[in-house]
């Protein structure tokens, strides 16, 4: 059996602006479990919520539900099981092109139909092919013996990381759902209540602190025992319980959104289903263990290209209630 490898090379253009990527491939936490189920689902009812900075009052006019946690490791060890034994994916050498650049990686991708393109400035052609999931490199926290991969055990209810868009978006339509909107994803994430004329700047409120989510330097359970940078935490962790791992001990607050959900700020950037008309960059929402506070606020969107991967990117899925 043998651990996947590849080298970070193109994450430096991840979404923290100015920082260069995260190396945390050699951290190796201990296992915690948090009680939360990564396989519960929220229900979100139609009606308005205030969307923005701005708090502008936006109707999503249908029902629907999204996964309290985002994909965990365990799942997508899962989901590609399944999917290679289905042939609905494959392993191989995947041809990867952004801009003018294209070079070819090892790992497990699967077809995807395109985009439309329409020849404009700076659009990025996104064609039909075969298109790389997770590539087979340091940093993904799956161990693989042929076409079986298994989840590394400390980090089996961590969110999964290092999937391109490509690679969330077929995990989703693979068990019938899909990526979020990002109008959806906000909603989920901030409610609706308005307070002095505005809604949530954060799923649980008004005001930040270290110890509701997992941001830099946040001074989190993991920045104590692996240094400033941290890691990524087990989904569902800010939960409200204390901790007391190899002699650490760390108070969470109940941190989730008024859905329900956990991490909606925080741990790691979340894939929306939402495009860049004529770019064909991807949205994300919701900052990760790198990101400062200010990135954790639920308006607050990123956008990479959809072959990209980071250890900072997951995701999670919705679908649409039907009457």
């Amino acid at each position: 059996m043998r651990r996947l490898i590849f080298s970070l090379i193109f994450i430096a253009l991840t979404v923290t602006a100015c920082q260069s990527a995260p190396n945390i491939s050699s951290i190796i936490p201990p296992y915690v479990d948090t009680g939360i189920d990564p396989n519960s689902w929220a229900s979100v009812p139609a009606g308005e919520f205030p969307r923005g900075q701005e708090s502008h009052l936006t109707m999503i006019d249908y029902d629907y539900q999204i996964m309290v946690t985002d994909v965990t490791v365990t799942q997508y060890a899962e989901y590609l099981n399944s999917a290679l034994a289905s042939s609905d994916i494959s392993v191989g050498v995947f041809t990867v092109e952004t801009g003018e650049a294209i070079w070819s990686e090892e790992g497990v991708g699967g077809y995807y139909p395109g985009d439309p393109f329409h020849e404009a400035h700076h659009e990025e052609e996104v064609k039909a092919g075969d298109h790389l999931y997770v590539p087979f490199s340091e940093g993904v926290r799956l161990t693989r013996d042929g076409e079986t991969f298994t989840s590394i055990p400390e980090y089996a209810n961590h969110p999964m990381t290092m999937v391109t868009w490509f690679g969330a978006d077929a995990y989703c339509k693979y068990y019938g759902g899909r990526l979020p909107l990002e109008l959806e994803w906000e909603k989920a994430a901030r409610g609706t209540e308005i307070v002095n004329e505005d809604g949530f700047a954060f799923p649980w409120g008004e005001e930040i602190h270290g110890n509701n989510a997992n941001f830099y330097s946040s001074f989190d359970l993991f920045e104590k025992m692996f240094g400033k940078l941290g890691n990524t935490t087990p989904v569902g962790f800010y939960n409200g319980q204390t901790y007391n791992i190899d002699g650490h001990v760390y108070e969470t607050l109940d941190s989730a959104s008024p859905y329900g959900l956990y991490d909606m700020a925080g741990n790691v950037w979340q894939w929306m289903g939402d495009d860049h008309i004529d770019q064909h960059y991807r949205m994300m929402r919701g900052g990760s263990f790198y990101s400062y506070e200010v990135d954790l606020r639920v308006w607050k969107e990123n956008s990479a290209g959809p072959q990209y991967y980071s250890p900072q990117f997951g995701f999670r899925c919705v679908q649409e209630v039907v009457k």
